[in-house]
């Protein structure tokens, strides 16, 4: 029962002991009475009915006035110290109950606070020897810090859902690099903790990548690492290295993969040098044949005509003397160019053969649902591959054989050629002519809805290999033949054992390794969902009326941290000027903001840095009211759960004076920068959001519909803009 519920309650019970006793005798003597003495009665009493009301309603609104006064010095005055002993358990250490009200409340507001100093002293001691003993982990977490933030390569980590617990800077700036238009916005960038990787590389890359990885971890190989190529946007080429990150085990369980380490390299001017210079020796080679040419053909004169005349001999001479000197100035002009580049090529990794075939099986029948099976193979035998578009292109042709001439089977043959090897692709079915082959080799693949920008013959052509098409006529068969090259001997890994006390240390011990992927389900718990904090600066007060958004600033909350770092702050034209009084409150001026983007520019940017997260504001009625106002214009909804830290306050502290942010910030304890400023509003609504969590569940809101049930409850909620 509520405090208001339990103040009418009493009014009511006030109410009947005032009037109950009267009425209950005026009955009883009523009902004893004659006639004749009940006619008395009235003749009595009547004159005296108005006096007596008089006296009871007196009565009773003394009596609700002490009510009241009790009410609010015991009730309410207990209930507001209960919030503060919240505060102070929970929220804010410093906080303290003020002693106020009648003598007894101040007396149990003083031992209260008396009781709060104890436990600081016994906290402060306990923090002290916590912080000794985490003095050794936080020196090695600076060691990784610096070393990450030093290397020269992109480096992200990754739980098994591809959410990103760590990058270092130069992964942050490669990725801001390749983020485009609206994305660009503000800081705004592609990488981010809790983000998806899927997001900035291709799922499929990633998941062939694990298979490959997990499939030699089972072997007990000792390199399980997994090499490939992506297409990141824009058409940026990138090479990536995954490792697995490993799970501490006991002597009886086996190893399992928690996590991955990516080193990303953005290869996409390497390669177009390559090409450049691929140009340029191609130029070179058909203009030496011309010099070749001359030079043979004065060599030969000379050799045929051993009595010509010395002046005929000296031209002859003098023109290979020009043809070599021509050929050294065009042979020291490459050099020159192309001396200081380094010579890229597409990264090609050892795999088992016999691995990569079964990766091509699972991924034929799942998707083709077109059985396989395997025929004289050389489990032994090591491959120089790029295993995901090797795999793509033997998935392509079973597509086409599929679709063109409905084949019922495909069978896998792979044997050692000398220093190649035959990978053959056997179907029983029609002949089928070159130029379809040649056809099939030249266009862009596809499988269902994947596609790649490569060819078959630009795969091929990358693992330095061959293709082409047979038949056993005896068998009544057809194959393709992919010619590939194979490991050296000296470089096989068979037989290799990963040995436990070699392998690289494992220190990552970060939460968001057991991290899973989120959506905005409103039964989840408030600690595992992922938040955009954000507050608005706009013209005006009222969004109706033509005022218009000048700034939007935002953060982001995962694994209970606020990321300072990765945040949104966006200035915004607003297309129309600036009123002197915003301008005193915020501090932005129309120099400020002319020539910034637009909202149709700056909303979509923000959109894209808060989805898949719940929004939270202070007040988030009067931002949103601003952000629906824009959706025609845009075509950007925002259509994700939002929390108001203004109405959650209500639901915490319901018998505090102030809900305005500043007043809350102080209550738990956050200090308050930068305030009105998007941004830095931001940044203590989100500290403020953090501090409520644990208030929250103390009294039994934990999930997201919990919370917003909550808040629909409350007074401030009625307020609409």
């Amino acid at each position: 029962m509520n405090a208001r519920i339990r103040f009418i309650v009493s009014v009511i019970v006030l109410g009947m002991l005032m009037t109950g006793p009267f009425l209950i005798t005026a009955v009883l003597i009523w009902a004893d009475a004659q006639p004749a003495e009940q006619t008395l009665l009235i003749q009595l009493i009547a004159p005296h009915l108005s006096l007596g009301a008089l006296m009871t309603t007196f009565g009773f609104i003394v009596g609700l006035l002490v009510i009241r006064y009790l009410f609010r010095q015991y009730v309410q005055g207990l209930l507001k110290m209960a919030e503060s002993l919240r505060l102070m358990l929970s929220a804010n250490r410093n906080f303290r109950v003020t002693p106020e009200g009648p003598p007894e409340v101040q007396l149990l507001a003083q031992a209260t606070n008396d009781l709060a100093q104890q436990r600081d002293g016994l906290m402060d001691d306990v923090d002290a020897q916590i912080a000794a003993a985490k003095s050794s982990v936080e020196e090695e977490k600076n060691r990784l810090a610096a070393l990450m933030s030093e290397l020269a390569q992109a480096v992200v980590v990754c739980n098994r859902d591809g959410r990103i617990l760590l990058y270092n800077s130069r992964a942050r700036l490669q990725f801001s690099g390749l983020a485009q238009a609206g994305t660009a916005l503000a800081s705004g960038a592609l990488i981010g903790l809790g983000r998806s990787i899927f997001s900035i590389l291709e799922r499929n890359q990633i998941d062939h990548a694990l298979e490959v990885v997990r499939q030699r971890l089972h072997k007990g190989a000792a390199a399980a690492i997994a090499n490939f190529i992506t297409t990141a946007r824009g058409g940026q080429l990138l090479r990536v290295q995954l490792v697995p990150v490993l799970s501490s085990r006991d002597e009886s369980q086996q190893r399992e993969m928690s996590g991955y380490v990516l080193t990303v390299e953005n290869i996409t001017r390497s390669l177009e040098q390559e090409s450049r210079r691929d140009q340029v020796l191609q130029s070179l080679t058909d203009g030496s044949r011309g010099c070749l040419a001359n030079i043979r053909v004065a060599v030969g004169n000379l050799m045929d005509y051993p009595d010509m005349e010395l002046e005929i001999r000296e031209r002859f001479v003098s023109i290979i003397s020009d043809e070599v000197v021509r050929m050294s100035q065009r042979l020291d002009q490459t050099m020159t160019e192309f001396a200081d580049s380094l010579k890229t090529r597409w990264p090609l990794e050892d795999v088992l053969g016999i691995d990569l075939i079964a990766a091509a099986q699972r991924r034929i029948e799942a998707r083709l649902k077109l059985p396989s099976k395997m025929e004289e193979i050389d489990e032994g035998l090591w491959l120089r591959a790029e295993s995901f578009s090797l795999v793509f292109s033997i998935c392509f042709l079973a597509s086409r054989l599929v679709d063109h001439y409905q084949i019922k089977e495909l069978r896998f043959r792979l044997l050692p050629f000398g220093k190649l090897a035959y990978l053959d692709l056997i179907w029983a079915g029609h002949a089928m002519s070159s130029e379809t082959f040649y056809t099939w080799e030249t266009d862009a693949m596809q499988v269902g809805n994947e596609s790649s920008p490569l060819s078959l013959r630009d795969v091929i052509d990358r693992h330095g290999g061959e293709i082409w098409y047979d038949r056993e006529k005896a068998a009544h068969r057809a194959f393709f033949r992919f010619v590939l090259p194979v490991v050296p001997p000296e470089n096989m890994a068979v037989g290799e054992s990963v040995d436990v006390g070699d392998v690289r240390p494992e220190y990552y011990d970060f939460d968001l390794f057991h991290f899973r992927d989120q959506s905005a389900d409103l039964d989840r718990p408030l600690s595992d969902l992922v938040y955009t904090v954000f507050d608005t600066e706009t013209t005006g007060l009222e969004p109706a009326a033509g005022d218009e958004i000048i700034q939007i600033g935002a953060l982001r909350i995962v694994n209970g941290r606020l990321l300072r770092n990765e945040n949104f702050n966006q200035l915004v034209d607003p297309e129309r000027f600036l009123r002197p009084e915003g301008t005193r409150i915020h501090g932005i001026t129309d120099d400020m903001v002319r020539g910034q983007p637009h909202i149709d520019v700056v909303l979509p940017a923000f959109h894209d840095f808060c989805s898949d997260t719940v929004l939270v504001a202070h007040n988030a009625a009067f931002d949103m009211r601003f952000l629906q106002m824009k959706e025609e214009r845009t075509g950007v909804a925002f259509s994700q759960p939002v929390l108001d830290t203004l109405l959650l306050s209500g639901v915490l502290h319901a018998n505090q004076d102030s809900h305005q942010l500043d007043c809350i910030a102080e209550r738990l304890g956050v200090s308050v920068t930068g305030r009105h400023s998007a941004l830095g509003d931001a940044c203590t609504t989100g500290e403020v959001f953090l501090k409520m969590l644990p208030l929250l569940a103390q009294i039994g809101i934990v999930t997201l519909r919990q919370a917003l049930e909550a808040s629909e409850k409350t007074y401030f909620a009625r307020v609409k803009y």
